[in-house]
């Protein structure tokens, strides 16, 4: 049977999200049925969520996992007296910071992913528009604006990682496919030889790729595992014959690709 695990926040939930989950992949994922309850404000949510912890420990035999990232200390509370096991992130580290900081915390509700800072928010709203506007090589006239421009062939994830160093981190990514166009050129495309200094490379193994593929244009050409495998040896010559950095993406998530890109290229994150 399942264990239920309860991630409790006052605002999103996207940080207790983060850090449960990379705590769960330690354990066999099958184990656990997740239950995200975001936005627990007030004293009223946050018993009508004891409540809810309380029947689930009744229905299922067994105390539910709760993870909580609560700034409120009245809240924090209540939580404690729930039928939960409780992992309180916030008790966890915030008096220790304190201690060794030797000051108060703010006790801030939203600073995490609020919008308090608004040049923050401004540069990665700018950050996703060029992402948008550099998209598959759509545009290319200033490119040289970008922070870094992802080569790749068709499907091999250059669009998510970009959208994903734009949102995350407010970085100017653009990025541009490789095509069967371009297999007679012995170097790169004329629209990016002046730019080869940010340029950097993706590539997959044809057998995932083809699984992409096959999703999109189920029995073309275009999804054979042949042509696949012509465009990923292509652009790996291409990426080996310029000297470009590349990332094989074939076992990796967004996250995982773009610390990867930042790591190599030594590009830097705009926002916090």
């Amino acid at each position: 049977m399942k264990r239920t695990v309860f991630l409790i926040s006052d605002r999103t939930g996207i940080t207790v999200e983060t850090l449960v989950h990379t705590l769960l992949t330690q354990f066999d994922e099958d184990l656990f049925e997740r239950v995200t309850l975001p936005f627990i404000d007030s004293l009223e949510k946050i018993h009508a969520a004891v409540q809810q912890i309380n029947a689930t420990a009744l229905q299922d035999g067994v105390p539910p996992l709760v993870f909580s990232s609560l700034v409120d200390a009245g809240c924090r509370e209540a939580l404690r007296r729930s039928r939960g096991v409780l992992f309180d992130f916030f008790d966890d580290f915030i008096w220790r910071l304190e201690e060794v900081l030797g000051r108060k915390s703010a006790h801030a509700v939203g600073r995490s992913h609020g919008i308090g800072n608004v040049s923050a928010y401004d540069e990665r709203v700018e950050a996703v528009n060029f992402a948008l506007s550099y998209d598959d090589g759509a545009k290319l006239k200033n490119l040289g604006d970008a922070d870094i421009v992802l080569l790749g062939v068709s499907r091999s994830g250059k669009t998510p990682t970009c959208l994903y160093l734009a949102l995350q981190f407010g970085i100017r990514a653009a990025n541009y496919p490789l095509t069967e166009e371009d297999f007679p050129r012995a170097g790169l495309p004329p629209a990016l030889e002046e730019h080869r200094a940010i340029l950097f490379g993706l590539s997959i193994a044809p057998e995932r790729l083809q699984q992409i593929r096959q999703q999109r244009r189920p029995d073309s050409e275009y999804s054979s595992l042949a042509q696949c495998r012509r465009e990923i040896q292509w652009a790996e010559r291409l990426y080996a014959a310029q000297r470009l950095p590349f990332v094989n993406t074939t076992a990796m998530s967004i996250e995982e690709i773009a610390a990867a890109i930042m790591h190599r290229s030594g590009v830097k994150r705009r926002v916090f």
